[in-house]
């Protein structure tokens, strides 16, 4: 059940992910013949307004006994991006973006036009407890780069210390990676010239099942049929206008929030697995 005050019980999107037995190679290759096959979601819409987005954007998912895939197509006249280092700040960028919620915590990933990425671990700050499950060495906060973390935009009044959440605050892991993660990006087009019109880029996610252990929440891994999990797909356009970036970038996702913040899990996303393989 949601409980966010911020997106209604009928804004969150429903997706089916179908299984396959195929292996799929990350390239970013989305011509293979298992994504032409895949369910695509419905055109991104506007984070805070649900209105569609400027610029097509569509996501799916697929998964296997060994992996979770994720596909995304980003519609885009002039594609760039600047951000070389890894977990550098890729929303100032163009980018796509993918959280996955496991309750207590939290993963969100990153990536640009370069297949640059950047990744956080959130624990909410109400379940890190000494001698609890994330009471264990690579969630060291007196060893790791961790800092507290309120949400988006928390920038007044009595949400500037504890955000928004009724949660309140969590531990942000900046040097968290997932183990085993593959990325892969493809452009339409000629990334950085303005001189000619692209079509576009795409991105490739896999990531094994086995290092989603801190995300199964109680799970099966690889997951049962009609298991459901929260995840959020969305898109972040860096826009200029008349020489002036537009503050803060358009947010386009699956489905709105409500309010331009990503991180409300109770806003994401219903990813519902099925054993049913990919119809053909």
């Amino acid at each position: 059940m949601n409980t966010s005050p911020e997106c209604k019980e009928s804004d969150i999107a429903n997706y089916t992910c179908y299984k396959t037995n195929e292996s799929i190679q990350i390239a970013s290759d989305l011509t293979k013949p298992v994504w032409m096959k895949a369910a695509k979601s419905g055109r991104f819409v506007d984070m805070v307004t649900g209105d569609p987005g400027l610029y097509d954007t569509r996501a799916a998912a697929l998964w296997n006994d060994k992996y979770l895939y994720v596909a995304f197509w980003a519609e885009e006249p002039f594609v760039s991006a600047t951000q070389t280092e890894r977990d550098s700040i890729v929303f100032l960028d163009n980018d796509l973006e993918l959280f996955i919620d496991g309750g207590d915590c939290y993963y969100e990933l990153e990536i640009n036009a370069l297949n640059t990425l950047y990744e956080v671990f959130f624990i909410w700050r109400d379940a890190y407890k000494k001698g609890g499950k994330f009471d264990v060495p690579e969630f060291d906060i007196t060893k790791e780069t961790a800092f507290t973390f309120g949400g988006d935009y928390d920038r007044t009044g009595s949400t500037f210390w504890w955000g928004r959440h009724p949660r309140g605050t969590r531990w942000a892991f900046l040097d968290y990676d997932m183990p085993g993660l593959q990325t892969a990006v493809n452009v339409d087009g000629k990334i950085n010239d303005n001189t000619t019109v692209d079509k576009g880029w795409t991105a490739e996610i896999a990531i094994p099942w086995k290092s989603l252990k801190w995300l199964a929440n109680g799970r099966s891994l690889p997951p049962t049929n009609g298991d459901c999990w929260r995840m959020f797909f969305g898109r972040f356009q860096k826009m200029v206008t008349s020489g002036k970036e537009i503050h803060p970038h358009p947010a386009w996702t699956m489905n709105k929030h409500g309010i331009y913040d990503t991180h409300l899990p109770e806003c994401f996303s219903r990813v519902h697995f099925t054993t049913e393989l990919l119809p053909s």
